[in-house]
């Protein structure tokens, strides 16, 4: 008898706050496909870079309030991602659980490495040269790994290696957590049914 399908890693969230209104789907076993629009064009460049590299498929709507500035927007659709990426995962079973990625853009140099371990931490550590990029702040960056990383229970590290264009460095961290969280959530084909726990269990 053939063995059933693995069950769908996929998720939708919808949020909706006095300040944004979010709504995401999340595949982590697509094709990288991405239907994005924050009313961030930069943000909405990261997201759609993120998908490609993650192999996942994603859609982002979200409305806030960009007459104030970009931190709630930016940072609301770093939950809802986490918390589509944690729901996809679901208990964890058969994935890798560790990824590692180093990505090159130009002179810029990113390295990232996730565990997916259910225990929510995320160190930072990426300068940039300059506040903005485009009309985003790059503060705005290290507040969205934040929330991404606490919503899908992530223990994250981002360290920039190299780089001074602030638009290069930003692009290289996305594309480096994208293929490290890739390596992470694939099926470990020699343990396709084995949470990656000496407990037994990851934190939900």
């Amino acid at each position: 008898m053939d063995a059933p399908p693995p069950p769908a890693r996929r998720a939708t969230i919808a949020r909706e706050t006095a300040e944004t209104r979010i709504h995401l789907t999340l595949d982590l076993d697509g094709t990288g496909r991405a239907v994005v629009a924050t009313g961030i064009g930069f943000l909405d460049h990261m997201l759609t870079a993120f998908a490609k590299h993650s192999m996942a498929d994603l859609t982002v709507r979200a409305e806030g309030d960009l007459h104030v500035d970009f931190h709630h927007t930016t940072e609301d659709v770093g939950i809802v991602l986490g918390q589509a990426i944690r729901q996809a995962l679901s208990d964890k079973r058969g994935i890798r659980r560790y990824g590692h990625a180093v990505v090159p853009m130009d002179e810029a140099l990113a390295e990232a490495a996730l565990d997916i371990s259910g225990r929510p931490f995320l160190a930072w550590s990426v300068t940039f040269g300059r506040d903005k990029v485009g009309e985003m702040d790059t503060e705005l960056f290290e507040e969205f790994f934040r929330a991404l990383a606490m919503n899908a229970l992530l223990t994250l590290h981002v360290v920039q290696r190299a780089g001074t264009n602030a638009h290069h460095v930003a692009e290289a961290c996305f594309k480096a957590v994208a293929r490290a969280l890739r390596a992470a959530a694939e099926t470990d084909p020699r343990a396709p049914h084995a949470v990656p726990s000496t407990k037994g269990m990851l934190e939900a």
